[in-house]
């Protein structure tokens, strides 16, 4: 076979459950709201199903530019 399903979660398997990553959150922006009315309890919820979208990326690194010459970028 070709193409495998990938055996390893996306963003590894050590996600911690939150509210803000459920598919079942309402309000991506802001506030989480439960669309199905649950809430955590002890850190847990039998509804919860992460939803890689609503995941906000890290910002980009910060160029290093203090290193460099303009003779580094002639030809």
């Amino acid at each position: 076979m070709m193409f495998r399903k990938k055996k390893t979660p996306l963003f590894g398997s050590e996600i911690q459950p939150d509210c803000a990553y459920c598919y079942y959150n309402a309000a991506p922006e802001g506030t989480p709201v439960c669309a199905l009315h649950r809430q955590m309890e002890e850190g847990r919820c039998k509804a919860y199903l992460y939803n890689p979208l609503f995941r906000k990326p890290r910002p980009a690194p910060a160029l290093k530019t203090g290193n460099f010459d303009p003779e580094d970028f002639k030809l």
